[in-house]
């Protein structure tokens, strides 16, 4: 049974199937690159001039400063979720795979739909990815689709914990609610965001083919 291998256990026998070595490998050098180049490319569309949609749901929303709370919902669900993944070999690589996936899925969108800020936007502030990532610049056109949603959504579709998926359920919800309240995003870049993350899942699996390396079958 998985459930009688310990923690060190599970990464030793993951580690002897060089199929888990190699894709484990390739996917943080895939992470790492991503890491690199991705804010070159917001730097660039921050740069485009795009069009404002018209979204009644924002109208409704007096604009309101909550990104203190926004980040510590994302932030402790990322912890817990990559708490429990470290105890899955298989499964952290699977979210690292379809993670990467799901930000080329995001960076395809975002070229192909140009859009403005919406109306009363106020700046998100990231306490790290701004000040490390961006060199001090403010990003607020990656609009299509919510990169935050849809993180959280496709954590929500990889662990396997009960109680987790619920706390992550109800933090994509919260989430995304801080998110329009703030005038962030655009209705439809919450609404799509767990599509995509779906999307990036099942590709994912049909490409990498995880069951192939699934922790049962190490021996």
């Amino acid at each position: 049974m998985i459930a009688t291998y310990s923690f060190a256990d599970r990464w030793k026998l993951a580690l002897k199937s060089r199929h888990f070595r190699i894709q484990f490998i390739v996917s943080l050098v895939v992470l790492a690159t991503i890491a690199f180049l991705i804010p070159y490319f917001f730097l660039y569309i921050q740069q485009r001039n795009g069009i404002v949609l018209n979204d009644p749901l924002l109208k409704l929303l007096h604009p309101v400063d909550v990104s203190s709370v926004t980040f510590t919902v994302i932030y402790g669900a990322l912890l817990l979720s990559i708490i429990h993944l470290s105890f899955s070999p298989e499964r952290l690589l699977l979210m690292i795979e379809a993670y990467c996936i799901l930000t080329f899925l995001r960076v395809i969108c975002i070229a192909l739909v140009p859009l403005n800020n919406p109306e009363g936007l106020i700046v998100l502030r990231d306490p790290f990815v701004n000040r490390i990532g961006y060199e001090g610049n403010v990003i607020t056109k990656d609009l299509f689709f919510s990169g935050h949603v849809s993180t959280i959504f496709l954590l929500y579709l990889i662990v396997v914990s009960r109680m987790l998926k619920i706390i992550l359920l109800l933090a994509m919800i919260l989430i995304a609610s801080l998110i329009l309240i703030q005038h962030v995003h655009y209705t439809i870049d919450i609404l799509a965001a767990p599509i995509f993350s779906w999307v990036a899942v099942r590709i994912t699996k049909f490409i990498f083919k995880p069951d192939e390396i699934s922790f049962e079958t190490m021996n």
